[in-house]
């Protein structure tokens, strides 16, 4: 099943994950241990985030460690973008009618 960012954020644990990432490089257990679920549930969302290239997983040695790809979360706000440029432009042109009425 092919993957993608929206998929990967739509959880909100996943949206934590990549939160926790954003600065910091952890190991699966570090990531883990500030979860109050499981280790392998946690397996499942750090497969779900590297299916996406959301997160890359750097072995060493017997730890792996994940660190976030930001820039996999470009296509979500690119996205997020065409909405409020078109928002905006619609409730700027609800002001200029209101205003017009006001005179």
């Amino acid at each position: 099943m092919r993957r993608d960012a929206f998929q990967a954020i739509a959880d909100p644990t996943r949206r934590e994950i990549l939160f926790l990432l954003k600065n910091n490089t952890l190991n699966i257990n570090s990531v883990a241990d500030k979860f109050n679920i499981s280790r392998p549930a946690i397996s499942k969302h750090m497969k779900i985030l590297t299916e996406c290239g959301l997160v890359i997983v750097h072995q060493q040695g017997r730890e792996r460690f994940c660190e976030a790809n930001p820039e996999k979360l470009k296509e979500v706000s690119n996205w997020i973008d065409k909405y409020t440029n078109f928002w905006n432009s619609k409730l700027d042109a609800l002001e200029k009618y209101l205003d017009s009425r006001e005179d």
